[in-house]
């Protein structure tokens, strides 16, 4: 999914549906990832979509060492102007009192 077709999705949802709450939150780890989510009172329920974005995985180097009880660690190389992008869809379950995740394909068209 592009950063466009999130646009209209986001303009079809407010058209069409009472937003409960509209954010983006930014989490350092993993290069830097952005999400926007947007959580709205749908035609299946409550529902929550996300829009994520973060850098794409240039490199991967892995240090180990061939010794015992030697850990490993693996660094990852993110690109600083490439993102990748991904729709995930949550609807409310009330047995849990939590998010449930849902398959997203039914909003990229």
């Amino acid at each position: 999914m592009q950063p466009e077709r999130w646009e209209n999705i986001i303009g079809d949802i407010k058209d069409n549906f009472e937003v409960e709450e509209h954010g983006k939150k930014h989490e350092e780890e993993m290069g830097g990832t952005d999400i926007e989510f947007i959580i709205f009172e749908g035609p299946l329920g409550r529902m929550k979509l996300e829009f994520v974005s973060k850098p794409v995985v240039l490199d991967k180097k892995t240090t180990y060492s061939r010794r015992i009880g030697a850990g490993t660690q693996v660094d990852y190389i993110y690109s600083k102007d490439e993102r990748s992008y991904k729709l995930r869809a949550y609807k409310w379950d009330e047995a849990r009192e939590d998010w449930a995740e849902m398959e997203a394909r039914m909003f990229d068209k």
